[in-house]
């Protein structure tokens, strides 16, 4: 079925257009509470909502939550969190389902609505269809969401206390920070209260940047995809350690105290070796993605540590977790499930096992020593149209000659965005000159047949 609202991460737009405008945000209010009141039993039909820190946020969750109290079901508000603390909480209280209004590492202009089922994952993609229908034949028929607008929805801060509870447990089975000298990037977004709250109370000295949004300012040349900011500011303080979250700390990059950046292949390469020491690495492989570094792959083959690739998507790995019998999943962008925690990735969670690991009296660049990562270059490319990139002759083409020059160690990955107009062009081998030769040249390859006006 080819879907008109739902990508990979939920449904994603500008606010005030569609798909997230008031008439179909409504809707989708209206499709989930129908839902709940078909599979839950009364009073069992309360649905948490969260959100990040971006100033369409509140709009959204009125009008979301109308069309829920319209459908019959009760929508609870947890104000702003982070998306895997909705995941959580939703998991261990009596919530139907959990929505999260973010658009996670994108721009401010954006939002989004992610959906959870009752046990902390994302609905499995027959339920989504479902959703779907209902949502756009709800908006086919015209339904009203003028009563969005009178609808408050008062966040309740015991919510988020909850979360931070839950974090805390998790710390404690891990290690005692005290003393910790730590640099967090709270990226203006979910994690700014949450974040320093909790590894204070851990014990740790924080230093907390990027920590005031303003409800424009989330993501704006810092968190996850910037985190040059707090690779500096954790060499300028002597620190431990750095963490750089997204908006809604589902991701976390880490900074050594020597300054090197640490993505999700190297917390998968400490996390995996670890869980092994313990003999709690099950069945002796993780899930990766196919942007996971080849180098990563083979460092964990001589630790005798098997690697699965899915396609890219914190979906399709939770799904392999599942269906392989694995404990231990994740993706570059620093998106990690540690299942035995639950089945969403947790930017916070990863942070405090990370912490643990340094607190250990260990440092990030001696853990890493037996990790060394290929030449990688990512590049995106804006489109108008999707079509499949293998039916574009030009490219397949340079795709065929760059394997032949680069040889058997190398890998070229082709893919569009879930949830952008972006084709992303993967290039990794060993001689980096010719990375980013051939990243350029595919990319470029790429635009002159698709980023120009449909014919």
């Amino acid at each position: 079925m080819t879907r008109e609202l739902f990508g990979t991460d939920g449904i994603r737009g500008v606010p005030g257009s569609f798909p997230l405008d008031d008439l179909t945000v409504y809707a989708a209010g209206l499709a989930l509470g129908h839902f709940a009141t078909e599979t839950a039993p009364a009073p069992s039909r309360r649905i948490l909502i969260g959100m990040d820190t971006r100033e369409s946020g509140p709009r959204l969750a009125r009008q979301l939550a109308a069309g829920l109290r319209h459908a019959g079901a009760e929508p609870v508000s947890a104000g702003v969190i982070t998306t895997p603390g909705v995941a959580a909480l939703v998991r261990a209280n009596d919530f139907v389902a959990g929505v999260v209004i973010s658009a996670s590492h994108n721009p401010f202009r954006d939002n989004g609505i992610k959906l959870f089922s009752h046990a902390g994952m994302k609905f499995p993609d027959d339920v989504e269809e479902r959703l779907e229908a209902d949502i756009l034949r709800h908006r086919e028929n015209g339904s009203s969401a003028a009563s969005g607008h009178d609808s408050p929805l008062a966040p309740q801060p015991e919510w988020a206390e909850q979360y931070l509870s839950i974090l805390r447990s998790r710390a404690r089975a891990a290690a005692n920070l005290d003393g910790l000298n730590i640099v967090l990037d709270c990226a203006n977004g979910a994690a700014s209260a949450i974040g320093p709250a909790l590894f204070r109370s851990l014990g740790a000295r924080v230093t907390a940047i990027h920590a005031a949004p303003d409800g424009k300012n989330i993501n704006d040349g810092c968190g996850s995809l910037h985190p040059d900011a707090m690779r500096q500011r954790v060499t300028a303080e002597r620190a431990d350690l750095g963490v750089a979250f997204d908006g809604d700390a589902d991701r976390a990059i880490f900074s050594s105290a020597s300054g090197r950046l640490v993505d999700g292949d190297g917390v998968l390469y400490l996390a995996a070796r670890a869980l092994r020491a313990a003999d709690r690495l099950c069945g002796g492989k993780i899930v990766g993605t196919t942007m996971t570094n080849l180098g990563l792959e083979r460092a964990l083959a001589r630790e005798g540590i098997g690697l699965v690739r899915v396609p890219v998507g914190d979906r399709y790995v939770l799904e392999e977790m599942l269906r392989g019998g694995a404990n231990l999943g994740g993706e570059p962008s620093g998106h990690i499930i540690f299942l035995d925690d639950g089945p969403a990735g947790d930017g916070l969670g990863t942070a405090i096992r990370v912490a643990a690991t340094v607190s250990g009296g260990k440092t990030l660049d001696a853990l890493l020593a037996g990790l060394l990562l290929f030449p990688q270059r990512i590049q995106n490319v804006p489109v108008n149209r999707k079509r499949p990139l293998d039916s574009l002759p030009e490219v397949t083409q340079l795709v065929e000659r760059a394997r032949q020059e680069l040889g058997e160690a190398s890998r070229i990955v082709l893919r569009y965005s879930g949830t952008e107009n972006v084709a992303r062009v993967m290039v990794e081998a060993e001689n980096e000159a010719l990375v980013e030769h051939w990243t350029g040249a595919i990319a470029a390859a790429i635009g002159r047949n698709l980023a120009k006006s449909p014919d």
